[in-house]
């Protein structure tokens, strides 16, 4: 009987430090995803997108703290308009979800 609970916790404990694992990697690619889809921006222009079923919107809000000039970047098509952006301001931009892939914000 010992053994049997022997190799179960060993099993627990091995089942359990690979979920741990995967858990502290999903961060690290996130985080490189993100900043794959900053543009050409400062890390200091915080992006993000949302997706509905239909149509999908792109994010930029300066945190900078100086006034900037940029837009929402689109794969396979227009990107959005320019924008004069003071600090703590956010631009959006939307279009429809596929194919579009958000690219982040770029200087215009």
């Amino acid at each position: 009987m010992n053994i049997k609970l022997r190799k179960s916790l060993s099993a627990l404990a091995i089942g359990g430090a690979a979920s741990i694992a995967m858990l502290t990697a999903a961060p690290t690619s996130a985080v490189a995803e993100a900043a794959k889809a900053q543009g050409n921006t400062p890390a200091c222009v915080a992006i993000w997108q949302k997706s509905g079923w239909v149509k999908k919107t792109g994010y930029a809000r300066n945190d900078c703290g100086r006034r900037m000039r940029y837009r929402i970047d689109w794969s396979y098509g227009a990107d959005g308009r320019c924008f004069t952006v003071d600090p703590g301001q956010t631009i959006s931009s939307t279009v429809p979800k596929a194919p579009r892939k958000f690219n982040g914000a770029s200087y215009c």
